[in-house]
């Protein structure tokens, strides 16, 4: 009887070699193909949260400039000092929503077309797109702040609102957005 040491050792010579060239497979065309998507997927949900956080401080400046407007030259209560550092803030609020409108057209592709549904990145493109025409228009400030607001209040709930808010405001929203660009547009608003 011969003994039953060389087919042991044929078996783990064979197991050894096919392990060494599935981690080498691995290695080469599978690894590279998983980081660089695992990328791609981590830029669009950096995207989306940076879109959702766009949307919050278009709210949060245009709510902070309809509060806080400037006071008559001639008001007791304020002197120049304070009347300049107000100024001051109110021009800040103006940059950051004109820094965020920008971001938001700029960006549009990246964050809009990871939604499946055409009719939601049609939504958040149009938004971009006409939040930053309103910040271009010469339109009075208090009428871009209201516009803005009217733009972002609805598109905010439907990318990001709780489900139930988003199904229960879904009509109304869609509604209001597009009164709001026919607005923006000129065109006449349907009765």
């Amino acid at each position: 009887m011969s003994p039953p040491m060389p087919n042991t050792l044929w078996t783990l010579l064979v197991a050894v070699v096919a392990a060494v060239v599935t981690a080498l497979a691995v290695g080469l065309f599978v690894t590279p193909r998983m980081e660089a998507r695992k990328k791609r997927v981590g830029e669009v949900h950096t995207a989306r949260d940076t879109f959702g956080a766009s949307m919050l401080r278009v709210i949060s400046a245009c709510s902070l400039l309809q509060r806080f407007g400037i006071p008559a030259a001639d008001d007791p209560d304020w002197t120049s000092v304070m009347c300049e550092r107000l100024t001051n803030e109110r021009n800040r609020w103006w940059q950051q929503l004109d820094e965020t409108t920008m971001w938001l057209l700029d960006n549009a592709a990246t964050y809009a077309g990871s939604w499946p549904s055409s009719r939601i990145i049609r939504l958040a493109v149009d938004y971009a797109g006409h939040a930053r025409a309103v910040m271009l228009s010469e339109r009075e400030e208090a009428t871009k702040v209201e516009l803005l607001l009217a733009l972002t209040v609805p598109v905010q709930r439907q990318f990001f609102g709780f489900w139930w808010s988003r199904v229960r405001h879904y009509v109304d929203d869609q509604r209001a957005f597009a009164e709001t660009v026919a607005h923006i547009s000129g065109e006449p608003s349907a009765p």
